[in-house]
């Protein structure tokens, strides 16, 4: 090899080994810097996983979480349960009653988070329920008259609502914030306390996320929150009797009993060429029980003052409410049932209305 090919090799070669060293520095500032961020990722992570351990997949920790004071708690929502059709059935029916209550004041509500959080609504429909005119400011777009005037609504349902065993399960503060479960609690109770005439699904229940923070650290727990169960337990007013017994603990007994109101009303329908053999559906409209108040107290009952043929939910009602008014003109008790549950064939309720009759009519002739 000639000295000129010796030294060109010998510079090669010190080439590639300055090349390789080059390599080996940029290779480990690379390998270092992903070294690095994988730490970090990892690090975020773990700090993830301990933040929120039990957090429901598909559900967000918001930034203002990390914000929250020691022990203080937030609601959120469910995403899941917010599609149950039961709970939208129920937020439908709520929001339809509102605009019912409130159709004179040209209010209209068409979300419940959006139109009741800052009090303006819950107030028109209090006042409209009770009667009772509350001391606020009419508009208030401030944060701060907002929560003064729910303050004052929330006083004057609670005082209302706390002595006949309702769990206060609203707050300022979670109604202000759009909390839509504790907006629902609250819509509920008012709905049955002043029982309106609305049939709340029975049993909904949501699930819904608590974020609570302990020692710095964000724990999140998934609760279910059952916000109506059945419309006797929630109006809290029927004390258990003789009919509870009968079909939770003796329902073999049920067709007796079932045997013995239909030859009683049948007794008194057949004079005007009527027969019901069916107890759950056939009183469920109003218009035998009108009739057969007629023919117990013996007087003809003005077609005008009923519908011979209703067609509507609300006509039917009108109709048992109407038969509820003769029983007490002839000097029975106020029933316990509601008309809407007569309507809705409420069994307990039609028997209860049926035999509140045997025991007072079974020597009628």
């Amino acid at each position: 090899m000639s000295g000129t090919a010796t030294a060109s090799a010998t510079m090669q070669s010190a080439k590639m080994k300055k090349d390789e060293s080059f390599l080996g520095k940029l290779g480990g500032t690379l390998a270092r810097k992903k070294k690095s961020k994988e730490v970090s990722d990892l690090h975020e992570e773990g700090k993830n996983a301990i933040n929120a351990p039990m957090l429901p997949t598909g559900t967000d920790i918001h930034p203002e979480d990390t914000l929250m004071e020691e022990n203080a708690e937030r609601i959120m929502l469910d995403p899941t349960s917010r599609e149950n059709l039961k709970f939208k059935d129920l937020l439908k029916v709520l929001i339809d009653w509102i605009n019912s209550e409130l159709e004179e004041e040209r209010i209209i509500v068409k979300d419940l988070e959006e139109d009741c959080y800052d009090g303006q609504v819950l107030q028109k429909l209090f006042e409209k329920l009770s009667g009772r005119k509350l001391n606020v400011a009419e508009v208030t777009q401030s944060e701060i008259g907002q929560k003064q005037k729910l303050q004052t609504v929330l006083e004057a349902v609670n005082e209302l609502l706390r002595p006949h065993g309702w769990t206060i399960e609203w707050s300022v503060d979670s109604i202000h914030s759009k909390n839509l479960v504790a907006i629902v609690y609250l819509l509920v109770a008012l709905a049955m306390h002043f029982q309106a005439p609305i049939r709340l699904p029975e049993h909904v229940s949501v699930q819904v996320v608590v974020v609570k923070k302990r020692e710095g650290i964000l724990q999140t727990a998934l609760v279910t929150k059952e916000l109506t169960s059945t419309t006797e337990m929630m109006l809290g007013r029927f004390e258990r009797d003789a009919f509870d017994t009968l079909l939770d603990h003796a329902p073999d007994k049920l067709n007796v009993v079932k045997t013995s109101l239909i030859t009683f009303v049948n007794k008194h329908l057949n004079k005007l060429n009527l027969e019901v053999t069916e107890l759950e559906t056939q009183f469920a409209d109003g218009v035998y029980l009108v009739l057969l108040m007629g023919l117990l107290e013996d007087y003809f009952v003005p077609l005008y003052n009923f519908f011979l043929t209703p067609e509507s939910f609300e006509q039917k009602v009108h109709n048992v409410a109407f038969a509820f008014e003769l029983m007490q003109d002839g000097g029975l008790k106020k029933p316990k049932a509601r008309p809407e549950d007569v309507v809705n064939l409420n069994l307990k309720s039609t028997l209860r209305v049926l035999y509140n009759l045997f025991t007072n009519y079974k020597n009628s002739e």
